[in-house]
C-alpha cells in the first residue's frame, strides 16, 4: 500500500526556493532594462545549479546573445552545491567566496564564473581544492577563474569556454573539442585523451612529467609569442578576480616564468588549422 502512495505523490524539488528566483526578482532592472547591477548572497551546498533558471530567463528575452558583459555581477558567500554556473549565459559574472563542488560551470554559456578563497582564509590557494570533479563539463564559451585546485575530468567536453586554474586531478582535458585551458599547477594522469580540438597551456612545475600525458592525440609545443601574450593576460585576468598569490608571483617574474610554459595542442586540429590558415592565403592571392 505504501509503494502505491509512493508512487502517486508528486515529487517536490523544492524549486521555490531556489536562490534564482530571488535573484530574479531582485534584478529586474538588470535583466529587464540591461541596467549594470551587483547583488550579493550566502549559498550553501544545497543551493544546486546556481544560475540556471536565471540564465533561462535571460536567454527567453535575448537569445544566445544574452546581456552585454558584466550586467549582472553576483557575488556569494559559502559552499556553492553541484553545477554552480551550470548553462550560466553571457552577461552573468558569478563570483563565489568560498568553494564550489562538482559540476562547476557544466554547460557553460558565456557567463564569467569565478571561484576564490575567502578573504579571511590562511590557505595557500594552489595546494588546495575548491572545486570539485568534472568542472566544465560540456562548456560551449564563458570563462572561468580558479583560485585552487579542481578535481578529476576537468573541463571535458569543453568546446569553447575559457578555463585559469592553479592544478587539476586525473583526466584533464578529456575530448576536449575547442577553447582554452590555462593550468597554472599540476596535472593529474592521463591529460588530454581523446583531447580533438582546442588548446591547453601547462606551466611546467618541478613534478612536471611527460608520463601524465596521453599522447594518442596530441603533441607538445613552445608557446608562440601570440600564445604568451594570451597567458599573460589570462593570468593577469586571474589576478585581478581572485587576488591569486601564485598568478601575482607569476607576472612579478613574468620575463623568467614566461619560460616555463608548455603549449598542448591536438594533432588533427593543428593541421586543420594549418590547412585553414594555407587556404585563407591562397583565397587572397587568387
Amino acid at each position: 500500500e505504501s509503494t502505491s502512495i509512493k508512487n502517486n505523490s508528486k515529487q517536490n524539488h523544492n524549486l521555490k526556493k531556489v536562490i534564482d528566483f530571488k535573484i530574479l526578482s531582485e534584478a529586474k532592472l538588470a535583466i529587464e532594462k540591461r541596467v549594470k547591477m551587483s547583488l550579493s548572497y550566502q549559498i550553501k551546498n544545497t543551493d544546486r545549479t546556481v544560475g540556471a533558471i536565471l540564465s533561462n530567463e535571460i536567454s527567453k528575452l535575448y537569445g544566445e546573445k544574452g546581456l552585454p558583459d558584466d550586467t549582472l555581477k553576483l557575488n556569494f558567500k559559502g559552499a556553492a552545491g553541484q553545477s554552480f554556473g551550470a548553462f550560466s549565459t553571457r552577461g552573468l559574472t558569478m563570483t563565489v567566496n568560498g568553494n564550489t563542488n562538482d559540476y562547476f560551470g557544466k554547460g557553460l554559456s558565456g557567463a564569467k564564473i569565478i571561484v576564490k578563497i575567502p578573504e579571511e582564509s590562511s590557505f595557500i590557494s594552489h595546494k588546495n581544492i575548491i572545486t570539485g570533479n568534472v568542472a566544465l563539463y560540456g562548456a560551449t564559451s564563458g570563462e572561468a577563474y580558479i583560485n585552487g585546485i579542481a578535481g578529476e575530468r576537468f573541463c571535458v567536453r569543453n568546446s569553447g569556454a575559457t578555463a585559469v586554474v592553479e592544478g587539476v586531478g586525473d583526466h584533464g582535458c578529456e575530448y576536449m573539442t575547442g577553447g582554452t585551458a590555462l593550468i597554472l599547477g599540476n596535472i593529474g594522469r592521463n591529460f588530454a585523451a581523446g583531447m580533438s580540438g582546442g588548446t591547453a597551456y601547462i606551466y611546467k612545475s618541478e613534478e612536471f612529467d611527460k608520463r601524465n600525458f596521453n599522447l594518442e592525440m596530441i603533441e607538445f609545443e613552445n608557446p608562440s609569442k601570440q600564445d604568451l601574450d594570451l597567458i599573460k593576460k589570462l593570468i593577469e585576468n586571474h589576478f585581478s578576480y581572485t587576488s591569486s598569490r601564485l598568478a601575482e608571483k607569476l607576472l612579478i617574474n613574468w620575463k623568467k616564468e614566461s619560460l616555463n610554459f608548455v603549449k598542448i595542442m591536438p594533432t588533427e586540429y593543428k593541421l586543420a588549422l594549418e590547412k585553414m590558415a594555407k587556404d585563407k592565403i591562397s583565397e587572397i592571392i587568387k
